[in-house]
């Protein structure tokens, strides 16, 4: 059985479709759900489906605490779901090639440092882009800047507000998000 961990900082509408997808998996199954926010509707999400859940502070995150965590699970991968603090280059090195991450639009347009969530949507809106989308990547030492695993393009020119962008994107990561890790951890299925 192939382990993942999630990673999410607010709601956790793809942690509970990661959940979901993966629930009578007998290949991959969610070890645990991490997250910075004591707050964060992810906790209950994860809980509702027995996952175990973790959280810690920025603190915890930059010392070893969270990779001695991390450690004692051995994920297979980890999944940044939602997560919006920079993954530290300890954690990096200790999982190469073992961290990836969904990204709401079709980097590397409207990436790097504070472009998330309704930051990206609001900049594709106000560009009148025609078209906007999904990149998964992997994980490394800069925002946004790892290798491309997948990328889906959505057409936006109906869309008059951030939130119709956002509503688009986040059907692709509902689709999507689950079948690329699936092809990560199971190549040949």
């Amino acid at each position: 059985m192939k382990k993942i961990v999630l990673f999410a900082s607010g709601n956790g509408s793809n942690v509970d479709n990661i959940i979901q997808h993966f629930k009578n998996s007998k290949l991959i199954a969610v070890a645990g759900v991490f997250t910075n926010n004591p707050q964060a509707k992810v906790l209950e999400k994860s809980r509702s489906h027995n996952v175990a859940t973790f959280v810690f502070s920025k603190n915890d995150l930059e010392s070893h605490l969270v990779l001695q965590k991390l450690q004692s699970i051995q994920p297979d991968l980890i999944v940044l779901a939602g997560f919006l603090l920079k993954f530290p280059e300890h954690i990096i090195a200790e999982f190469p090639n073992k961290i990836i991450n969904v990204h709401p639009a079709l980097l590397p347009k409207y990436g790097g440092k504070g472009m998330y969530g309704m930051h990206v949507h609001k900049a594709v809106l106000e560009n009148k882009e025609k078209e906007t989308g999904i990149t998964i990547h992997y994980v490394n030492e800069h925002y946004d800047e790892g290798e491309f695993i997948f990328q889906e393009s959505v057409n936006v020119e109906d869309c008059y507000s951030a939130e119709a962008i956002a509503a688009k994107v986040q059907s692709l990561e509902y689709e999507y998000f689950p079948k690329v890790i699936d092809q990560i951890l199971n190549p040949k299925s």
